[in-house]
């Protein structure tokens, strides 16, 4: 391995760390802050070009038994160039908006898209963690960009506090891959005790849940909208969400090892897909519907991990993080433009920015299964490995696909319904998030426009002869591959519901609109016993353990003034007695020294008499 390759891995983590710290401390960095910040993303992307054909490996000590090591393989060469093929793109897309501190924004940006890369790139548990939190921590600065509101900020810590959450499972999994002997890089887990890799594989299970937005932990992502909709779009398609779907991905082997880890998944990414999808369905936002789509596509991201279609799920990452990125930012370009995000102030976007409305058009055919675009194979990929595993899980996930449609269709309809000339004048429904510009930018049009003819040709990722490379370049063996006639059915179900969808209302499940109260539960369940809890120990420390202070201190204070007054009463007195007759002897001694030669004879003779008087009466 060259050196070169050794330090485009490196660079490819620390460059856009370096400049994204520099940007985001500068204070008068915002004439220089685009270039800087697009160079910087332009570069990582050739780095990660150069890393994923070298496919290099570094390692330098980190602690006993670990070392702090990256390594490119083939699935990371897939995603890491996929991140760092959306971050310019959605940076030029912020070039368009105008934000008040847009230096701390990219740089912001930039710190997120390197935790993102260590992150693809970790081969140790201790590398992943440090990823992990960089990650996290990036997120929550993001989701509340604006600082100053109140409710922005409450978004931000509940996505933060949520991911957080299911973060401790990381760390369980590294104390018990610890306890286990089987080591910590990733690759080794599989080969702990029995015992304690159940552990390590139900931590990193939870960790990548939180983190994926799965089924308990989605509505995190629902508040996460809150933020700035370039955040959504990096944050939401390629990295954040990704990278948990990545991380079953990356341990689909330990899954395996147990015997329950991937049935699990399995069917809870399953779950996901189907119920969000009903999300999906019944929003009136349209990033809030894209949100709910994301938590429902990377169900089956998380589904190709729990039935060991790792080629298929990388191929649906990566078709799902160019769709999103693409519907994202035109969620943003019209809510700059027009100050709403609500379907029913998007009537006929489409038809007023054609090139926008376009692009999104082909992201929505695509989020539907329409073939031939992007998310139609690839989620026939993910369908094939769970028929061979179920034919109930088969069937949950075409209901799951079918659902896509249903909510892509709607997104459809609003973009290109006709408006009487009478309403568009009236713009009822504008201004209500922001006040719109009333223009896409060039800025923003460009971006939307690349992601769109990436969401229209990843789809042969997932079908022959890129397929059978792919499955070659992860390295996990032959899959089940969707015959012609799956991919016919799913394709023609996908277009039958678009079709009953442009005539007739979708009907919208009351019960799915506020994320099946996921939100309220976790508020129920968690937070509001916590709160309790911290309620009760608050009043136990100041009834009892404040109270018992005080009275030690109190009793102190007593004994601490009774030996103040025994000390002045009695030792000073016999120190101040003592000290007395000291001195009274000191004065009877000092009286026979007078200085006189004639005296101390005398003395001399009085002693020397006393001493034989003693003597003859002893005697």
């Amino acid at each position: 391995m060259s050196h070169l390759a050794q330090a485009s891995l490196w660079l490819l983590v620390i460059l856009p760390a370096a400049v994204g710290g520099l940007l985001a401390l500068a204070r008068r960095a915002d004439r220089v802050v685009v270039p800087v910040s697009l160079g910087a993303a332009a570069l990582t992307l050739a780095l990660s070009a150069v890393a994923a054909f070298q496919r290099p490996s570094v390692a330098v000590p980190f602690m006993a038994g670990a070392d702090f090591a990256l390594t490119v393989d083939g699935l990371a060469g897939v995603l890491v160039p996929t991140v760092a093929a959306v971050t310019p793109l959605v940076l030029l897309f912020a070039a368009g908006e105008r934000y008040p501190a847009p230096a701390r924004f990219h740089g912001l940006m930039l710190l997120f898209a390197s935790s993102a890369a260590l992150t693809a790139t970790a081969a140790t548990l201790p590398t992943l963690l440090f990823a992990w939190e960089i990650m996290g921590a990036a997120s929550y600065a993001l989701i509340g960009f604006w600082w100053r509101d109140d409710d922005r900020m409450s978004a931000g810590l509940t996505a933060f506090v949520t991911t957080r959450t299911a973060d401790l499972g990381l760390y369980v999994a590294a104390a018990a891959a610890l306890a286990g002997g089987g080591g910590l890089a990733l690759a080794d887990l599989p080969g702990g005790s029995m015992g304690w890799r159940h552990v390590v594989a139900a931590g990193i299970l939870v960790a990548a849940l939180g983190k994926a937005a799965q089924l308990p932990f989605s509505f995190w992502l629902s508040r996460a909208m809150a933020g700035p909709s370039p955040v959504s779009a990096l944050l939401h398609s390629a990295a954040m969400v990704a990278m948990g779907g990545y991380l079953l991905l990356r341990v689909e082997p330990l899954l395996v090892s147990t015997g329950w880890a991937g049935t699990v998944t399995t069917w809870l990414g399953a779950a996901t897909a189907l119920l969000l999808g009903a999300v999906a369905v019944a929003q009136r936002d349209l990033k809030q519907l894209l949100a709910a789509s994301t938590a429902a596509q990377l169900g089956f991201v998380v589904m190709a991990a729990g039935a060991g279609t790792v080629a298929g799920g990388a191929a649906h990452l990566v078709a799902h993080a160019a769709t999103k990125a693409l519907l994202f930012l035109a969620a943003g370009a019209w809510l700059t433009t027009l100050g709403t995000q609500r379907l029913t102030g998007l009537s006929g976007v489409a038809r007023r920015w054609p090139l926008v409305g376009w692009s999104a058009t082909v992201g929505a055919l695509a989020l539907a299964g329409i073939a031939p675009l992007s998310l139609w194979a690839t989620k026939d990929a993910v369908l094939a490995a769970a028929l061979a595993q179920s034919p109930w899980l088969y069937a949950v996930g075409l209901v799951a696909s079918a659902l896509s449609a249903a909510y892509a269709g709607k997104i459809l309809i609003v973009m290109w319904r006709r408006v009487p000339a009478q309403r568009r004048a009236g713009a009822e429904a504008h201004d209500e998030e922001e006040q719109g510009t009333g223009a896409v930018s060039l800025f923003q049009q460009l971006p939307v426009v690349v992601l769109a003819v990436a969401a229209a040709v990843l789809g042969v990722l997932a079908l022959p002869p890129v397929q059978g490379l792919l499955g070659r370049a992860v390295a996990t063996g032959e899959a089940p591959r969707a015959t012609p006639l799956e991919l016919g059915v799913s394709a023609a179900i996908a277009l039958v519901i678009v079709l009953v969808v442009a005539r007739a209302r979708v009907p919208e499940p009351r019960w799915a609109l506020r994320w099946l109260g996921l939100e309220k539960a976790a508020g129920l369940f968690v937070v509001h016993p916590t709160l309790r809890l911290a309620a009760a120990l608050a009043r136990f420390d100041d009834r009892v353990l404040d109270r018992g202070v005080e009275r030690v201190a109190a009793a102190t204070l007593r004994v601490a003034d009774r030996s103040g007054r025994a000390d002045d009463r009695w030792l000073d007195g016999a120190v101040e007695r003592f000290a007395g007759g000291t001195r009274r002897l000191g004065q009877l001694a000092h009286r026979p020294q007078t200085g006189q030669l004639h005296q101390y004879y005398l003395q001399a003779v009085v002693v020397v008499v006393v001493g034989v008087l003693l003597l003859v009466a002893l005697r």
